[in-house]
């Protein structure tokens, strides 16, 4: 009986394209945490004082970068 795998890239420049497409992949999420936590140690480096004006309190600032990605 033979076995033929179907997600498997049909030729050595698609295996190349694959591995380049997910490289890119990576560091562009990579930059994208990047941007986020430096938004987090901007924030961490107010003062209480400041961070009430923006309507926010320290143990909420995570939540606040990262707003966007979560469902609640």
């Amino acid at each position: 009986m033979a076995y033929a795998a179907t997600n498997q890239p049909t030729s050595v420049w698609a295996s190349i394209k694959n591995f380049f497409s997910m490289v890119g992949e990576a560091m562009t999420l990579s930059a994208a945490a990047e941007v986020r936590m430096r938004r987090i140690d901007a924030l961490n480096a107010k003062s209480d004082a400041e961070l009430a004006e923006m309507g926010l309190r320290r143990q909420d600032i995570a939540s606040y970068v990262f707003r966007d990605l979560m469902y609640c």
